[in-house]
């Protein structure tokens, strides 16, 4: 048995409006939208993420998450150049002493996007 892929469900208040944030700031692709269920799911360069509202089956308080989502990129350069002035920003591209070049963003939830690449690649 192996897991094939890892798809998160972000929690959303308003899927319309996350749907046009990673749509239109980061290119992904609404590949299914449902209203009624309350469920989209979208993708980009074979990375995928769903959106749902809160559901019954968990305590509900407000969105939010204890962490990030880093995305690994090819061209983080580029990718900041063309998010800086799109998204709120939490930090600008850097170099970490663990050898990455990174930035992060929020979402129009909060949710924290980072980017990164390895120093040298």
């Amino acid at each position: 048995m192996k897991i094939t892929q890892l798809r998160p469900i972000l929690w959303t208040e308003d899927i319309p409006g996350t749907i046009d944030f990673y749509t239109n700031t980061l290119n992904f692709t609404c590949d299914e939208y449902n209203e009624g269920w309350g469920w989209a799911s979208l993708s980009l360069d074979g990375v995928g993420i769903m959106l749902a509202g809160p559901n019954a089956h968990t305590a509900y308080d407000k969105i939010g998450f204890t962490g990030s989502f880093y995305f690994s990129t090819d061209d983080v350069d580029a990718l900041w150049q063309q998010l800086k002035d799109k998204a709120r920003v939490c930090y600008g591209i850097e170099n970490f002493d663990h050898g990455m070049r990174e930035f992060a963003i929020y979402d129009n939830n909060g949710y924290l996007l980072q980017f990164g690449q390895e120093i040298g690649q």
